[in-house]
């Protein structure tokens, strides 16, 4: 396997690799399992785990940590001084400016994320071992791109969504896997999001099982820390939802990663060994 591999990293061990060889189905696998890309994501973040988190905590841990900090305090002064204030169209206005800026910040930071732990997770998967560096480059590079593919899929799922909600989750499932094409396949944004379609068609069913499963699980998780956050309030339960957020953003991005590579083998026998050699 080393041979196939140019510029392949020394620092690789040999429990490493049977890892990888372990986790990772080199033969075509005949259908899209769910069970697998559960494994195999959950195994990309226990290989790397300080990578991944710390990706995380850069891209959306401490994000929304400064962005809580920095939004409430100003929405509590404005509603605190008067208390008409939230009647007030221009104390509204203010507040939904506030609203807007920190969604958008926390929107372009997910993205970034997302970004990074597409190569992480393909970089592992190739028996490489990620870097801090590489991956923040990489998702730094991609950004527009990027960015434009997130406010389009956006667009598009939000104005399906509005007629029935079923099209938007049928659209938003076809274009699930189009930041992982990106970074990979270097497609552009059209390209990309037509590709994904391209991938997801036949699959969509597990993948929206996939994503459910993970949904759910958030769910539950948000409804405990809703708990502490009556409990504790403040700066404790901010800390706490954004550790929450940080660590289901981080799964969910993995195992995007994971389901693109899985699509690949599953339609077109592709190996990891081949993904990898776009970045060669």
């Amino acid at each position: 396997m080393a041979e196939l591999l140019p510029g392949r990293r020394d620092t690789v061990t040999a429990k490493h690799r049977g890892e990888i060889m372990a986790s990772t189905t080199l033969e075509r696998p005949e259908k899209f399992e769910i069970g697998r890309v559960f494994n195999n994501s959950f195994a990309v973040i226990g290989r790397n785990i300080g990578l991944c988190v710390g990706l995380a905590l850069l891209f959306s841990g401490l994000p929304a940590i400064i962005l809580r900090l920095w939004s409430q305090p100003q929405i509590d002064a404005v509603l605190q001084g008067d208390p008409g204030a939230a009647a007030d169209p221009s104390m509204m206005f203010q507040n939904s400016w506030i609203t807007v800026i920190t969604g958008l910040l926390s929107f372009v930071f997910a993205l970034l994320l997302q970004s990074a732990l597409v190569r992480a997770t393909i970089e592992d998967l190739n028996g490489k071992r990620p870097t801090f560096g590489d991956c923040i480059q990489i998702a730094i590079r991609n950004l527009l791109p990027t960015l434009g593919i997130g406010l389009l899929v956006g667009l598009g799922v939000g104005l399906a969504s509005i007629a029935l909600l079923v099209p938007g989750i049928i659209l938003w499932l076809g274009w699930c896997v189009a930041v992982p094409v990106l970074i990979q396949e270097r497609l552009g944004v059209f390209g990309s999001m037509s590709r994904s379609r391209v991938l997801t068609k036949g699959n969509r069913w597990p993948l929206f099982g996939l994503f459910l499963i993970l949904m759910v699980i958030a769910m539950v998780i948000q409804w405990v820390m809703l708990a502490v956050i009556v409990m504790f309030g403040g700066i404790i339960a901010d800390v706490a939802a954004a550790l929450v957020s940080t660590v289901l953003s981080m799964v969910l991005s993995v195992a995007t990663a994971v389901s693109y590579v899985e699509l690949r083998q599953v339609k077109e026998g592709t190996s990891v060994e081949e993904l990898s050699q776009i970045f060669s």
